[in-house]
């Protein structure tokens, strides 16, 4: 059934000026440039309405996604992810397996065969200790390695699984999912990890986004796209606003 470009901009609408648009995107609809997919630029595109994505989610995450409507926002915008002054934030659902209240997963990402991600080192090679992961230099692949940081907050302990926080350093391509699996706490329903097939989506979540927007007064963008029911499905939903919540506040710790 062909996705109806004008219903999907309304019903996900999160916020538009003349210079951008935030949308809250289902899981299962990609971005941009997904092979064999129909994507949002090309939905837009298709009804006279051109957008430059300002970052990438995957087709698999929910949540938001911001694009430009005009070359020069799109610059401005997309300068401070490059710089790594994008202030975004994550929410995760992983397996239950004892993590700390707060972490830091410093671990170089790598392509491997089939341009899979991966970890630039060998899995026994991921040293953990206390509230952190890292891989010696000595023990990276001979390969091209991308430095990649993701620090956490642990939400809520449930008895099967937990919810994190999370705030994304670097923006690698799969980071969060790889850094994550590769840890021993793959994301719920994840396709990459998770074979099980008991899911009926990946427990990832874009959710807050801060930049800097010149012209806007005053000139910043501070965005948000809190998860849907179908999110909390995993857990108890009656601790979603208490969750939130805490998240809210976690967030300043691991900054």
């Amino acid at each position: 059934m062909k996705t109806d470009w004008s219903q999907l901009r309304a019903r996900s609408l999160v916020e538009e000026d003349a210079a951008i648009l935030a949308l809250h995107k289902p899981a299962g609809i990609s971005v941009t440039g997904e092979r064999h997919d129909t994507d949002i630029v090309e939905l837009a595109a298709a009804a006279g309405e051109t957008l430059y994505p300002v970052h990438r989610i995957d087709k698999v995450t929910s949540g938001l996604i911001l694009f430009a409507k005009e070359l020069g926002a799109h610059g401005e915008l997309t300068r401070q992810f490059n710089k790594q002054t994008a202030d975004k934030a994550y929410l995760a659902i992983v397996t239950a397996t004892g993590l700390p209240d707060t972490g830091v997963i410093d671990l170089p990402l790598s392509v491997g065969r089939k341009n899979r991600v991966r970890i630039a080192a060998p899995r026994e090679r991921i040293h953990h200790e206390a509230d952190r992961w890292f891989v010696e230099e000595a023990d990276l692949l001979d390969a091209k390695n991308y430095p990649s940081v993701t620090h956490f907050a642990t939400v809520l302990r449930g008895a099967a699984h937990t919810v994190l926080a999370l705030r994304p350093v670097t923006g690698r391509r799969h980071q969060i999912r790889v850094h994550l699996a590769w840890t021993g706490h793959p994301i719920v329903g994840d396709p990459l990890f998770d074979r099980s097939g008991t899911h009926e989506r990946t427990y990832l979540h874009s959710w807050c986004l801060g930049l800097t927007a010149s012209w806007r007064t005053p000139p910043e963008l501070v965005l948000a796209a809190p998860p849907d029911a179908g999110f909390w499905r995993s857990i108890d939903g009656s601790h979603e606003a208490a969750a939130l919540e805490r998240a809210s506040e976690l967030l300043h710790t691991i900054r």
